[in-house]
């Protein structure tokens, strides 16, 4: 690999961006392509599906083989709220492979014997995001239904372009949500982005449905991610 490009992928490896190593096996020719990057063809259809997977492999493409390496960070899912749902959600996402976090305040939820052997901060959220801000490979699950805890947190994970976003609460909650998101400096664009209700609609009743429900439409977020695809908020 030529220097360079290895010292390119390691930097972008160390902060979180995904990236994939493309070498010509022509010529042995190789670049770093960045999420984002524009590269067109049949080449660029599937650097995207690489990226949506995480697959590496070899392509055809414009009459060349190319080989794919590619580099994402393991994304992981921070839950605002140390409540049922976030019980029953927690050991859930870490069997589907999302290291999981619960951030609240409130210390007579966030206790180590509710949330075994989870990454668990009993502090705002403003203090916890100093220390491990959000990133686009971040899904956030806000499940307090304390606007005081949640909303920050949300306004937050759409700056960073969480690749999830999803609050607990009605529809009439949530209106009331967007003003409160809006006074905040929020667009609404970036509000639209926000499932609420949160979960796929499974007509899901109990907190260990809803955490059924969240963490599929977390799993499509994810694996949909470049695609003009919305996974439908319940």
């Amino acid at each position: 690999m030529d220097p360079y490009a290895l010292k390119t992928l390691n930097a972008e490896r160390r902060a979180r961006r995904a990236a994939i190593l493309v070498t010509d096996l022509g010529d042995g020719r190789d670049r770093i392509v960045r999420e984002g990057d524009q590269v067109a063809g049949d080449l660029g259809a599937a650097i995207a599906k690489a990226f949506r997977t995480g697959n590496s492999g070899s392509v055809e493409a414009e009459g060349r083989t190319f080989f794919l390496n590619a580099h994402l960070p393991r994304p992981r899912l921070v839950v605002i709220g140390a409540v049922h749902i976030s019980q029953a959600l927690a050991p859930m996402a870490k069997i589907a492979g999302y290291p999981v976090e619960i951030i609240d305040p409130r210390t007579a939820f966030a206790t180590p014997e509710r949330f075994p052997d989870i990454a668990l901060h009993a502090e705002w959220p403003e203090d916890v995001l100093k220390r491990q801000p959000f990133d686009s490979y971040t899904a956030l699950a806000a499940v307090t239904h304390d606007p005081k805890i949640d909303d920050f947190a949300l306004k937050a994970a759409l700056d960073a372009n969480c690749f999830y976003v999803g609050a607990l609460g009605s529809r009439k909650t949530h209106a009331k949500r967007v003003e409160r998101l809006l006074a905040l400096g929020a667009t609404a664009d970036q509000i639209a982005r926000i499932h609420a209700p949160i979960g796929l609609d499974i007509g899901a009743a109990s907190p260990a449905e809803i955490a059924v429900a969240v963490l599929a439409q977390t799993i499509h977020a994810f694996r949909s991610r470049g695609l003009d695809v919305k996974g439908a908020a319940a």
